[in-house]
């Protein structure tokens, strides 16, 4: 199946994209302060946290077998020279 072309994601942007005021700066009024909160975890981090929680011991998985591998090769070169 073909990429989209770059001229439809173009055209998918321009038609999504929200107008742009003729002039911005009249139009924005004060910009109001922000307060800071507590520092928190964001939901979105837990998201992610929960959704790639096999990650870890697959990468541990993939390090072990890829360092038996090496291991096998080391030893491989010294017995048959």
């Amino acid at each position: 199946m073909a990429k989209k072309s770059r001229r439809a994601k173009a055209k998918y942007r321009a038609t999504v994209a929200k107008p742009v005021p003729e002039n911005p700066a009249q139009q924005l009024g004060p910009l109001p302060a922000k307060v800071q909160s507590p520092t928190r975890v964001s939901p979105k981090s837990q998201d992610l946290a929960s959704r790639y929680q096999y990650v870890i011991p697959e990468v541990k998985r993939i390090a072990i077998i890829a360092g038996s591998i090496i291991l096998v090769l080391i030893v491989l070169s010294f017995l048959l020279r």
